[in-house]
């Protein structure tokens, strides 16, 4: 018998007594009956790494020199080993605590059982306060689901329903600077064959917001899309003023304009602007998009696996919005190609996903999976087929981005604080 129907045989705990296997597209599938001699994981193994960004990251509040994230990659007694990432929300030495934390509801279950080990992690590890720890969960629920993929054989677009896309559309991110420098980076974008552009506004002198966009817009043209972004920054007032001021400007979403914390200013807002709004900060797991959508608070809605722990979280998120009309947004604390391509599987899956989606991808001057910096095509990436995440990887890289974080990891977190906005205190 071949190693891989082995393997898969007793991953799924039949022999040829208990169940009668069927070929599926060359691949052994059987029906699985609950019993001894499943997969386990034995181990997990975490590293942190810094990337550098081709340009500074600025937005209202801070700005950085690159991403750090975790990478991890969970063993298993059959010697299939999974991927998985985190980044680094709020540090990464909060996710490698939460890591250690919960690696214990992990080890010795069954990958397949994935939502299992996010009930364990939620209401045994955590007492119903997940929070801190989504995105360390987030990477052991990733690593399990790459090895239920290559178990299977199968990408894992193909376990969450299968494609109603072939590949996935990014926003090209242009960093809070001079109208100038904006210009030219939503230029080179365009160059790139990015449609759909991101950009950070929200600064004390609201004129200056203008002018921004008013350069992007000139750089790109009419034609794509245009979403503005800042991070709350803007009270209900400022917004208001600003957003009316924007309309000339054909702005797809202005993303979190205001306080998250506040759904009632939000929806107050969006009854008095024309430019439709984005909920991100004010929408961070399901139940807090439940809320948004009772208050009638956002046009659109950012929907994340990391910060709510898994990524089937993340479909019924879709789901949820899908109902009550509202398409979603994969919003990004800063991925690397291991997150990203992870996500990308489930959006390829999911209806609602009808706009571009967030990524640090355009940003950043390598990664640590074979090939370097993600391959985007007009601002796309092509979903994986191989088995699992569909991604591997590259140890030397993986090798040289531990140790920029061993010696400069400190400085690629948010190290500066912009002093730009009403909202923090002079130095």
């Amino acid at each position: 018998m071949p190693i891989f129907e082995a393997a898969q045989r007793r991953l799924l705990g039949v022999d040829d007594r208990t169940a009668a296997p069927h070929k599926f597209k060359g691949i052994l599938c059987v029906h699985m009956p609950w019993g001894e001699g499943v997969l386990r994981i034995i181990g997990i193994r975490s590293i942190p790494v810094a990337v550098p960004f081709h340009a500074e990251e600025r937005w209202a509040y801070g700005s950085r020199r690159g991403l750090v994230s975790v990478l991890i990659e969970i063993d298993t007694d059959e010697g299939i080993t999974g991927l998985g990432e985190a980044p680094a929300y709020p540090s990464a030495e909060i996710v490698l605590t939460a890591l250690r934390s919960i690696e214990r509801f992990a080890i010795g279950e069954d990958p397949f059982r994935t939502e299992r080990i996010a009930k364990l992690v939620d209401i045994v590890g955590t007492c119903h306060h997940v929070g801190v720890t989504s995105p360390a969960l987030a990477a052991i629920d990733m690593a399990c689901w790459d090895i239920v993929g290559k178990a299977c054989g199968q990408p894992l677009v193909n376990l969450f329903g299968g494609p109603l896309r072939e590949d996935v559309e990014y926003l090209h991110y242009i960093p809070q600077g001079t109208p100038a420098w904006m210009g030219e980076q939503a230029a080179q974008g365009a160059a790139a064959g990015f449609e759909s552009f991101y950009a950070k506004v929200g600064v004390a002198d609201p004129a200056a917001d203008v002018e921004r966009v008013a350069a992007i817009r000139e750089a790109i043209g009419a034609g794509p899309s245009l979403r503005v972004d800042a991070n709350e920054s803007w009270s209900t007032a400022a917004a208001l003023r600003v957003l009316r001021a924007l309309q000339p400007y054909d702005i797809e979403f202005a993303e979190q304009p205001v306080s998250g914390q506040n759904l009632a200013e939000m929806a107050r807002l969006r009854a008095r602007t024309g430019v439709p709004l984005l909920a991100d900060e004010a929408s961070r797991t399901r139940y807090d998009q439940l809320d948004v959508i009772r208050q009638g608070a956002a046009d659109a809605i950012s929907v994340d696996n990391v910060l709510d722990g898994t990524l089937l979280n993340m479909k019924r998120s879709a789901g949820i919005c899908e109902a009550a009309g509202l398409p979603v947004v994969k919003q990004s604390l800063g991925e690397l190609g291991v997150a990203t391509y992870a996500a990308a599987h489930l959006i390829a899956a999911t209806p609602g996903f009808r706009h571009a989606n967030q990524s640090y991808g355009p940003l950043l001057s390598d990664d640590v999976v074979e090939g370097g910096c993600l391959p985007y095509r007009g601002g796309r990436l092509r979903v994986p087929d191989r088995p699992g995440i569909g991604v591997r990887l590259d140890r030397d890289r993986l090798a040289r981005y531990a140790e920029l974080y061993q010696v400069a990891g400190h400085e690629y977190g948010c190290t500066e604080v912009a002093n730009s906005t009403p909202e923090v205190p002079d130095r």
